[in-house]
C-alpha cells in the first residue's frame, strides 16, 4: 500500500515542484545547451561570465529548496510506503537522459562515477516519530508509532506538526493536518534541502459523544406548535468532514416532538427540538427519550444520551371547590377557639401558580365576621367569641378562594347555632404522671397498674346524674376511686412496649341523664428505654474471598438492627477477641476489611466473632460468627517431591513394566490442583500414567545399547491459565549377565604359534584376550585350560586373571610337535556365569618348514578330554587376623632363613640357565629365534583361515 498518490499523479503539483525548485547552475545549463555545439569563439565571453558568477555559485547550491507533498490515512500500520524522495525529486540515474529537463544527478567534470546519495532528517522532532527514512533509497515509511490525526492536531482545525510544534498552514485547506519534515540530501555536490509535507487524511475512527449523559430541556406547556428549542449540549466528534456529526434523531418522539439540525457558517451542526403537538403539564409533566447522534462514516458510528423534556407550568388553572355549600351546627355553650368548619379548594398548577388564600365575601355581615374567624391560609373557621343570647341562630358565610390571576371560587357555609339552657357535665383532670401541653409521658418499662391521672366528673348544677367511660384503644382502665363517687382513676392494665406502639390517644367521656356528652382527650406518649439488644439478621455470617486479594479488600458490610430509638438504637460494631489482627471492622459503618493478602494454601478458613453494641446505658450487645472461606486461585505450580528422580532398572525389563512412581503435588484445590504428567523428551520410549504417576518403558531396554536415560517430565495443572513445572528423571540400567565373554585373541581356532624349544620355563608364550559387554561381576573374566592335546601339553599354564600362557617346564626333544589347548573364558555373572572357548595351537619346533603339514593337523578334529575344573579368581583379598602366639619370634627367624635359602637357590638356577642359553645361541647362530611376548605375538602367528571363536 502506497500513500503518495498526490505526489506522483498530480500534474499541477509536479509543475509546482519545478516552479519552487530553482538552482542557478541548472538555469545556466539550460541557457548554454547544447554544449557540444558551443564554438571556440564564444569561449572568452563564457569564461568572463563564469568568472563573474563563480563566487555566487557555492551560495546558490546551498540555497536550493524543494517542497514535496504527500497524503496518507491516519492509523496505518508500520512499514507502509509514503513516497520515494529519490524518485519524486528525479534524482535517479534513469532520469538523467531527459531532454526537457537536465538531470539533477549529473556528474561533475572529471568524475568517474557519482557517489551514492544520502538522505537524512534535519531534526528528530515530533514528525520524526511517525516516519522512518531510508538513508540510501530515500523512501519514507510509516513507523511503529501509529498516526492519530485527532491527537496530532489537537485543535481539529488543521495544522502542521514539525519538530514538536503545531502551526496553521495557510497554503492548504483549513482542515488539513500536516507533518513537516526537513530532509537533507548529500553529498555536498548534490546538496538539497527538501521540505516534505505529509497531509494526514481523516478516517472514521471516532464515534460521536455527548459531553453529558443526561440532557434536560424545558418547554412551557403553552408552547405553540413548531416552537424550536436548541439542545445546548450537542455531540462532539473529533473526526472532520463527513466523518463528523451529520444528523440527530430521537428514539421515541412521543408524537409530540421532532428534531431538526441547523448548520452554521463554521460547519457546526446544532440539534433543535421542535414541538409538534399541544402540551399540558397537568396531563404529563415530562417526556424521556434517547437522542442519537450519527456521523457520516461508512459504516456510520453512533453516540447517544438521555434526553429529558420537562414541561414547565403556567398559570392556566384556577382554584376550585368540590362543593358549593356546607352546613354546620354549633352549640351555644361551645368554648372560644372551637373549630366550626374547614373549607379547601384545589388548584392543579404548581408553586406560586397554585397558591390559594381564603377570605370572606363582602356580603358577609361584620357581626358574623366577628363571631367566626377564617384562617386565610388553611381555610379553618373557628369560634372567635363567646356566643351570647342576642346572637343570631343562623349565619351565612360566603368564602372566596383566591388564586393569582384567577376569578375567585365561591363556597357558602351555613352555620346554625343551637342554644343550650343548662350547663354540661364537667371533667377536671389531675395528672399523676408527667404531663406537658396535654401530653402524658410514660416510660415503656413502667409496671402494670401505673396511675396516670385522677378525674373529677360531676354535674355543675348538681341536678343530674353523670356517668363516664373511657373511649379509645390501649392498655388503660378508668375505674371509680372509692369511697368517692365523683373521682375516677386512670391507670395502665398491661406492660407498655415502645417498639410496638409509641403513641396513644384516648378520651374520657361524661354524659348526664339528659343525654348531653362531654369529652376530654388524653394523649399518651411512651418514652423509650434500652430494653432491646442489637440483632444480626443471621447469627452465622458466611463470606468468601479469592486468595491473593489486594490489601484492605472489602469483605462485607455488617448490619444489625436495634428496635430502640435515639442513641439507644445506634449500633457500633467490634471484632471479637478471637479475630486475627489483620481483619478490621469499622465501628460506625460495619464495613469488614482484611488488611493483608490472604493465601489459601496457608489457611483456607477463618472463624471469629463480631459484636454489635448499642449506645444505651447500660449498653446491650449481641454476637455473630463470621466464617470466611478463602477461594483458591491457580497461584501454585505443580511441585515434584524431588527435584531429580533416579531409578535403577535391570536391563531387559519387560515393556510397560513399572519403573517407578513420579510423585507430584499441587497446593491449589479443585481443578487448579489437578495435575497431568507427560514425558517431554524420549516419549517414544517412555510413558507416564497421569493418574498414578507411574513411569513405564514402552520397549525392553538393553544396557549394552544405552546404559542410562535422562528424561524431563512436565507436570501441568488444570488452572486457567495453567501452570507447569518440570523434573529431571535419570534411569540407570542395571547389568544382567546376558553377554558371554568375547575372545578377541586368538582370532580363530586355526591360528597357531611357533614356540622355540629353547624357550625358558616361566617365559610367556602367548595370551588369550577376551572382553565382556556386561559390567561389574558380570564382566569379570577368568581363563582356564579345560582340554589339552599334544606331546606334553601340560607344559603350558594359563593365568586365570590375565590369560597369559606361560611355559611351565623346559621343552624336551620329545615335545616337538603341535600342542592344542582348549581355553575356557568364563565370566562371574549371576545367577549363572556365561563362557566362551577358544583353541590355542602351539607348534613347538625350531622353524616352520612345512606349513601345509601344520594346517592338516589343525583341520583334524582334536580328541581332547574336557577338564571340569573351574578357574578360581580372588576378587578381593581375604584378610585374616594373625593371632599372636608365644612362639612368634621363632617363626619369624625360621621364615627369614627359609627366604634367604630360596633366594640363593633361585639365583644359582638363573645363572645356569643363562649359561646354557648362550651355548645354544652359539650353536644356532644362523637361526633367528623370537620368543613371542604380549604385544608382539602376531610376529610368530600364521593365520591361514580365520574362523569365529567357538562358544561351548
Amino acid at each position: 500500500m502506497r500513500g503518495r498518490g498526490k505526489a506522483r499523479s498530480s500534474p499541477a503539483l509536479a509543475v509546482s515542484w519545478r516552479r519552487e525548485t530553482w538552482h542557478p547552475r541548472l538555469d545556466m545549463g539550460r541557457l548554454s545547451r547544447p554544449r557540444s555545439r558551443t564554438s571556440h569563439r564564444n569561449l572568452p565571453p563564457l569564461f568572463l561570465f563564469f568568472l563573474f558568477v563563480g563566487p555566487f555559485n557555492c551560495l546558490a547550491s546551498y540555497s536550493r529548496a524543494t517542497e514535496l507533498l504527500y497524503s496518507l490515512n491516519e492509523g496505518l500500520p508500520a512499514g507502509v510506503l509514503i513516497g520515494s524522495l529519490a524518485e519524486d525529486l528525479r534524482l535517479l540515474p534513469s532520469s538523467a537522459g531527459s531532454q526537457d529537463e537536465p538531470s539533477q544527478l549529473s556528474q561533475p567534470t572529471g568524475a568517474g562515477q557519482s557517489p551514492p546519495l544520502s538522505f537524512s532528517l534535519a531534526s528528530q522532532g515530533l514528525s520524526g516519530q511517525y516516519v522512518t527514512l531510508d538513508n540510501r533509497s530515500g523512501e519514507l515509511h510509516t513507523s511503529a508509532q501509529e498516526i492519530d490525526r485527532e491527537a496530532l492536531c489537537l485543535e481539529g482545525g488543521g495544522g502542521a506538526a514539525s519538530g514538536g510544534s503545531i502551526s496553521i498552514s495557510s497554503s492548504l485547506a483549513s482542515d488539513s493536518c500536516l507533518l513537516l519534515l526537513d530532509v537533507l540530501v548529500l553529498p555536498q555536490e548534490y546538496f538539497r534541502f527538501v521540505k516534505v509535507k505529509i497531509a494526514i487524511r481523516d478516517i472514521n475512527d471516532n464515534a460521536p459523544q455527548f459531553p453529558v449523559s443526561q440532557i434536560s430541556v424545558w418547554v412551557p406547556e403553552n408552547a405553540p406548535v413548531n416552537t424550536r428549542l436548541a439542545i445546548e449540549h450537542p455531540a462532539m466528534d473529533p473526526d472532520i468532514g463527513t466523518n463528523g456529526v451529520q444528523t440527530y434523531r430521537l428514539l421515541d418522539y412521543h408524537r409530540m416532538f421532532t428534531l431538526d439540525v441547523e448548520e452554521n457558517e463554521n460547519g457546526e451542526r446544532t440539534p433543535y427540538l421542535i414541538v409538534m403537538g399541544l402540551l399540558d403539564r397537568e396531563t404529563q409533566d415530562q417526556y424521556v427519550s434517547i437522542i442519537i447522534a450519527e456521523d457520516g462514516g461508512s459504516p456510520p458510528l453512533l453516540g447517544s444520551a438521555t434526553l429529558t423534556i420537562g414541561i414547565s407550568d403556567i398559570n392556566d388553572n384556577c382554584p376550585l371547590f368540590t362543593d358549593s355549600q356546607i352546613n354546620v351546627t354549633v352549640y351555644g355553650n361551645a368554648s372560644v377557639g372551637t373549630p366550626v368548619a374547614a373549607v379547601q379548594a384545589v388548584d392543579r398548577d404548581l408553586g406560586t401558580n397554585a397558591m390559594i388564600t381564603y377570605s370572606y365575601s363582602q356580603k358577609v355581615p361584620q357581626a358574623s365576621k366577628n363571631l367566626f374567624h377564617l384562617d386565610e391560609i388553611t381555610g379553618i373557621i373557628k369560634l372567635f367569641s363567646k356566643i351570647g343570647g342576642s346572637v343570631l341562630q343562623s349565619h351565612k358565610l360566603t368564602i372566596l378562594a383566591n388564586g393569582p390571576g384567577c376569578i375567585p371560587a365561591v363556597i357558602t357555609a351555613l352555620v346554625t347555632i343551637i342554644k343550650v339552657t343548662f350547663r354540661p357535665p364537667e371533667i377536671i383532670p389531675r395528672y399523676i404522671a408527667n404531663e406537658v401541653d396535654s401530653i402524658v409521658y410514660l416510660k415503656e418499662l413502667e409496671p402494670v397498674n401505673t396511675p396516670i391521672a385522677f378525674f373529677t366528673i360531676r354535674d355543675p348544677e348538681g341536678k343530674y346524674k353523670v356517668n363516664c367511660y373511657l373511649d379509645g384503644e390501649g392498655p388503660f382502665r378508668l375505674s371509680p376511686y372509692k369511697p368517692y363517687t365523683t373521682e375516677y382513676l386512670l391507670e395502665t392494665t398491661k406492660p407498655l412496649d415502645y417498639e410496638l406502639q409509641q403513641f396513644y390517644e384516648i378520651a374520657v367521656v361524661a354524659w348526664n341523664t339528659e343525654g348531653f356528652h362531654v369529652k376530654k382527650i388524653i394523649k399518651v406518649q411512651l418514652l423509650d428505654d434500652n430494653d432491646n439488644a442489637p440483632i444480626f439478621p443471621q447469627p452465622l455470617i458466611e463470606l468468601t474471598i479469592e486468595e491473593n486479594n489486594t490489601p484492605n479488600a472489602f469483605l462485607a458490610k455488617l448490619y444489625a438492627t436495634d428496635a430502640d430509638s435515639g442513641e439507644r438504637g445506634q449500633v457500633s460494631y467490634f471484632l471479637g477477641p478471637d479475630a486475627p489482627s489483620y481483619f478490621s471492622l469499622d465501628s460506625d459503618t460495619g464495613i469488614l476489611t482484611v488488611s493483608t493478602q490472604l493465601d489459601r494454601e496457608e489457611k483456607e478458613k477463618y472463624r471469629y466473632t463480631v459484636r454489635a453494641v448499642d449506645s444505651g446505658k447500660p449498653p446491650r450487645e449481641s454476637l455473630a460468627t463470621v466464617t470466611l472461606t478463602v477461594l483458591d486461585k491457580n497461584d501454585n505450580s505443580p511441585r515434584f517431591i524431588n527435584k531429580d528422580f533416579s531409578f535403577f532398572v535391570p536391563e531387559n525389563f519387560p515393556g510397560y513394566g513399572e519403573i517407578g512412581v513420579i510423585s507430584v503435588t499441587d497446593a491449589d484445590a479443585g481443578r487448579n490442583g489437578w495435575v497431568a504428567l507427560s514425558v517431554v523428551n524420549q516419549s517414544d520410549i517412555f510413558v507416564i500414567d497421569t493418574g498414578k504417576g507411574m513411569l513405564r518403558a514402552k520397549v525392553s531396554l538393553d544396557r549394552e545399547q544405552q546404559s542410562s536415560y535422562t528424561l524431563w517430565v512436565e507436570a501441568i495443572d488444570g488452572g486457567e491459565p495453567a501452570l507447569s513445572s518440570t523434573a529431571k528423571i535419570t534411569i540407570l540400567l542395571l547389568d544382567i549377565n546376558d553377554n558371554p565373554p568375547l575372545v578377541l585373541f586368538p582370532q580363530s581356532n586355526m591360528s597357531y604359534l611357533l614356540v622355540l624349544p629353547s624357550t625358558l620355563p616361566g617365559s610367556p608364550v602367548t595370551e588369550v584376550y577376551a572382553v565382556d559387554k556386561d559390567t561389574g561381576m558380570n564382566a569379570v573374566i577368568a581363563y582356564s585350560i579345560i582340554g589339552r592335546r599334544g606331546p606334553r601339553p601340560e607344559s603350558f599354564r594359563i593365568d586365570p586373571k590375565t590369560g597369559n600362557i606361560t611355559l611351565e617346564e623346559a621343552l624336551l626333544q620329545t615335545d616337538y610337535g603341535l600342542h592344542r589347548l582348549l581355553v575356557k573364558v568364563s565370566d562371574h555373572g549371576y545367577p549363572e556365569p556365561l563362557h566362551s572357548t577358544v583353541m590355542v595351537n602351539l607348534f613347538v619346533n625350531d622353524t616352520v618348514s612345512n606349513e601345509s603339514y601344520i594346517e592338516s593337523l589343525l583341520r583334524k578334529e582334536p580328541e581332547i578330554n574336557i577338564e571340569e575344573k573351574e578357574p578360581q579368581i580372588s576378587i578381593e583379598p581375604t584378610h585374616r587376623k594373625v593371632e599372636s602366639v608365644p612362639c612368634m619370634p621363632t617363626l619369624v627367624a625360621l621364615s627369614v632363613i627359609s627366604l634367604g635359602s630360596i633366594t640363593l637357590v633361585t639365583g644359582m638356577g638363573i645363572y645356569i640357565c643363562l649359561r646354557r642359553g648362550k651355548k645354544h645361541h652359539r650353536e644356532d647362530e644362523n637361526l633367528e629365534v623370537q620368543i613371542p611376548l604380549k604385544g608382539k605375538i602376531d610376529l610368530c602367528i600364521r593365520d591361514r583361515k580365520p574362523m569365529d571363536i567357538s562358544n561351548i
